[in-house]
């Protein structure tokens, strides 16, 4: 068995920055150990695998090297823009996936527009000892949505400065870390740790950017925001609020397209 994959880089315009993901169209879904073998065969932060609907839509479902990840944003930009890619008159394309139900992604301006619901968050009331022992710098407060503790700071330069310690933040899972500030020439910045589900930093993640964006748009009173996630490779999302869901916007630019070849697999 061979099967088409493509190596995206999203949330950016160019080669080697943003967030990789690795996208694998499929006929027809494949056990879920397989595709957890690939997913970790490719070790980066996500692979994508796609399924057509027989409503001409489309069901995808992520893996990180590790474990099946029930929301994705960067690998679903990446899907999309391998679709569009082979879908040149469409303008839109649906997906469902279980944990966020049906959504659409766009062509927007340039841009691919992905509607996601949106993520609440509320203040943290008892902040675990291993967030406040995992992070080198203090928040000056917490929030916590079902995907992150959410650890918010007061400048940009704290942001880029903290040093989590990995050990101590993998306790926390399922949930995972993300640290916020308002950006310099961003509306807001953030970094994310994920060793529970995923790695060390993840370069870019659009997925949390549904409860970062409400967060933002209460704090700062702007329904359309420009954020900037400070990682190494870095990566620049355009967020838009709109009623019970969130427009997450981003570029995506192809590096690699190759031939998985199973034929040596014991496939299960």
């Amino acid at each position: 068995m061979k099967l088409k994959l493509y190596q995206i880089d999203a949330f950016t315009s160019d080669l080697f920055k943003g967030n990789y993901a690795a996208v694998v169209p499929l006929d027809s879904w494949l056990s879920a150990s397989l595709m957890q073998a690939i997913a970790s065969e490719s070790n980066l932060s996500e692979t994508a695998f796609v399924v057509r609907r027989d409503d001409g839509g489309f069901d995808i479902r992520w893996f990180s090297p590790i474990k099946e990840i029930a929301f994705c944003g960067h690998a679903t930009l990446a899907s999309a823009f391998v679709l569009f890619k082979h879908l040149p008159q469409a303008t839109h394309i649906d997906f469902h996936a279980r944990a966020t139900g049906a959504f659409s992604v766009y062509r927007s301006q340039g841009l691919i527009e992905m509607n996601f619901p949106r993520r609440e968050y509320e203040p943290t009331k008892d902040v675990p000892g291993d967030l406040v022992r995992g992070l080198s710098i203090q928040p000056k407060a917490v929030f916590t949505s079902e995907q992150a503790y959410i650890a918010l700071y007061d400048t940009e330069t704290d942001v880029r400065a903290v040093v989590p310690k990995l050990e101590l933040i993998a306790q926390l899972g399922p949930r995972d870390v993300v640290v916020t500030a308002r950006g310099d020439r961003h509306d807001f910045v953030s970094r994310y740790f994920w060793p529970a589900n995923g790695g060390a930093e993840d370069p870019v993640t659009g997925s949390i950017h549904a409860a970062l964006a409400p967060l933002w748009s209460t704090l700062i009173g702007k329904r359309k925001l420009v954020a900037l996630q400070a990682s190494e490779r870095s990566g620049v999302l355009y967020c838009e609020l709109e009623a019970d869901r969130v427009l997450i916007s981003g570029h995506a630019v192809q590096y690699l397209e190759g031939t998985i070849d199973l034929s040596a697999a014991q496939l299960s």
